[in-house]
């Protein structure tokens, strides 16, 4: 039982932002084609976060210990460097597991592999650049990879999968730095370049402008009615205004507690084409 502690504590902190908006954007664009599938969805999900976050952790516990000591090697539940050994046996874990399931899902795994690698050992992660590109690519991955598992057939995508990737892909990429406000005071200490501390004003008002623009252009391309859209462009307008004008700690974090919200929702809009626009077509 204490193992399974220490492995849920590595990524507990991540199950709002990653685990249920990807699985619930794995279930709508796949579509789940049995509920079977879907512990198989959050399983791969989990196993891989648990890849990034372990290799991430072991990297600067000294800083994690300074403004995280709540993950587990600050807090004495696992030693730095049986964390390691963990770290570097995901490696082939994480590959039979995609393996299983098909060749394409074994792919992207190691894609994921290489990213972070690159993320994590070669330092990317130093600077917003480098840092959102991997991100960036290697959430693609985690929702290529997951939706694979969900549909039919685990190696190929239906053609509303791919154009729902593709727009998530475009959404996560300008509004990723959402989740780097709350972090700012820890990065700073460490000299890390993220968008929020390089370009501050610019990262806030990117917020404020991103979230309604793309909860319209979601509501066209989904077909969401007028109530719904006005509904889900105010909620995003709030949640803009309150990166560009609630700029504390504490505030940050609720803030990307009610973006991790919102992006959740933005996932789910591909079933409202699926259950009103495309069934009418069969």
């Amino acid at each position: 039982m204490l193992y399974l502690q220490i492995l849920y504590s590595f990524t507990s902190d991540d199950i709002t932002t990653t685990i249920i908006p990807i699985t619930l954007f794995a279930v709508v664009a796949g579509p789940l084609c049995n509920f079977q599938r879907f512990s198989h969805i959050v399983f791969w999900i989990w196993l891989h976060l648990l890849h990034f976050n372990v290799a991430n952790q072991i990297i600067d516990p000294q800083e994690d210990g300074k403004n995280k000591s709540s993950r587990p090697i600050p807090a004495g539940l696992i030693s730095l460097e049986d964390a390691t050994m963990l770290r570097w046996a995901l490696i082939p874990i994480c590959l039979v597991v995609s393996a299983c399931y098909s060749p394409q899902v074994f792919d992207l795994s190691f894609v994921l592999t290489l990213f972070i690698l690159f993320y994590n050992e070669l330092k990317a992660h130093e600077h917003w650049i480098s840092k959102n590109f991997i991100t960036a690519v290697g959430y693609a991955c985690f929702e290529i990879g997951s939706t694979l598992i969900a549909g039919k057939n685990m190696s190929r995508l239906e053609p509303t999968a791919i154009s729902a990737i593709f727009l998530s892909l475009a959404v996560f990429t300008s509004t990723l730095h959402a989740q780097d406000f709350k972090d700012v005071e820890g990065d700073r200490l460490i000299g890390r370049q993220t968008l929020p501390i390089a370009f501050p004003n610019l990262a806030r008002t990117s917020m404020m402008l991103a979230l309604p623009l793309w909860s319209i252009c979601l509501s066209r391309v989904w077909g969401v009615n007028t109530l719904c859209t006005l509904a889900f462009t105010g909620y995003a307008t709030m949640v803009g205004l309150r990166f560009m004008t609630c700029k504390t700690s504490q505030a940050a974090r609720m803030s990307c507690k009610l973006y991790s919200l919102w992006f959740s929702v933005a996932h789910l809009l591909p079933a409202y084409w699926r259950y009103f626009h495309e069934a009418q077509t069969f």
